[in-house]
């Protein structure tokens, strides 16, 4: 409780110093999103347009300084912390981008992805090397199920590790698109992993739900407990209508942090339940930019599944108020994180 609290307090305070610094240095959208620029969304009453951008700074640092003031500094809260600061410079590196040039087109993906692959594999690797942490990797769990389904997985357990990392990074900044939405979700899915972490690394919890033990998980607690407040305390100046976004130096690093959690939890398949709404959205994207270049191809002329993607903007084109979609979509969250938590005792 006590990360959870001074995360708040600390993204309280700092956040109006945030947002009139960034004002001041001319950090923000003052071009037009995607969206609005396609002119797609007529629901909107505020363009988005002038407002701050690279709130992640804030999040990042809450969560940071509240963990390291109250976790012990053992391996598992320092990989996790130094990778949300890797993933946070890369998405800074994005976002300044961005506000300089004023348009869409920040860093390349080619850029983006191949500094998260390799984080994810360094994440990896590390994890293979040393002899208690192996079994995390090779050994493939899944929700319902008390035994390994795969032992000595070597091969196929380093790539869900890179999948969890990379995926859960770009997935929740496909989903940071509305006022509110990422990071609200964001700390809904930290409730489900700061139990499940807190689970994992009590040996006599952990044998009586049937779960892995994980020696040193319990710190993790500390972390999702970090970025619960971190998310409360921006999601204040991040409600509708925004005063500031995160940007991808917020949406990258949190991602990540969530399936390197899961990773060392050794739950990466829970993020997938946990994380339903950031999956939808993901899937949504794919499903459009696949479809669109398959029908293009065998009839000539593209085609599209929903209105927009991400699948958030396609609500928006139906005539639902952001408000309406954020609302809704925590209410699904919610109903993930339950279904999350019962993998606990299904077994």
């Amino acid at each position: 409780a006590g990360s959870a609290v001074s995360a708040l307090v600390i993204s309280w305070f700092l956040g109006p110093w945030l947002i009139n610094w960034l004002q001041r240095f001319n950090y923000k959208q003052e071009y037009l999103d995607k969206a609005e620029e396609t002119g797609d969304i007529k629901t909107r009453q505020f363009s988005k347009k002038g407002t701050p951008t690279m709130g992640g700074i804030l999040i990042v640092s809450a969560l940071d300084i509240s963990a390291l003031l109250w976790a012990q500094w053992n391996e598992f809260v320092l990989l996790t912390l130094l990778s949300v600061i890797v993933l946070c410079g890369l998405g800074f590196y994005d976002d300044y981008l961005k506000v300089t040039r004023q348009n869409n087109k920040g860093t390349s993906s080619v850029v983006k992805i191949s500094v998260q692959l390799l984080l994810a594999s360094l994440i990896g690797a590390y994890l293979l090397w040393r002899d208690d942490t192996r079994a995390l990797v090779t050994d493939v769990m899944v929700p319902f199920y008390k035994y390994p389904i795969l032992t000595g997985a070597y091969v196929i357990g380093f790539i869900l590790v890179v999948l969890a990392i990379v995926g859960s990074s770009n997935a929740v900044n496909l989903t940071d698109g509305i006022d509110g939405l990422a990071i609200g979700c964001t700390g809904i899915v930290s409730v489900v992993f700061l139990v499940m972490s807190y689970i994992a690394g009590h040996k006599v919890f952990a044998t009586y739900l049937q779960v892995p033990y994980v020696a040193g998980a319990g710190e993790l607690t500390i972390v999702c407990s970090a970025i619960i407040g971190a998310s409360l305390g921006f999601l204040w100046y991040n409600c509708y209508p925004a005063q500031i976004f995160m940007g991808d130096t917020g949406s990258l690093a949190l991602g990540g942090a969530l399936g390197i959690i899961a990773i060392l939890i050794h739950q990466p398949f829970v993020l997938v339940i946990a994380g339903g709404i950031f999956v939808l959205e993901a899937l949504s994207v794919l499903i459009q930019r696949y479809w669109f270049k398959y029908t293009r191809i065998t009839r000539g002329e593209g085609e599209r599944v929903f209105k927009k993607s991400p699948l958030h903007h396609h609500f928006e084109m139906l005539g639902w108020p952001e408000t309406r979609v954020t609302t809704r979509f925590y209410i699904l969250c919610i109903l993930f994180a339950v279904l999350a938590l019962s993998t606990l005792k299904i077994r």
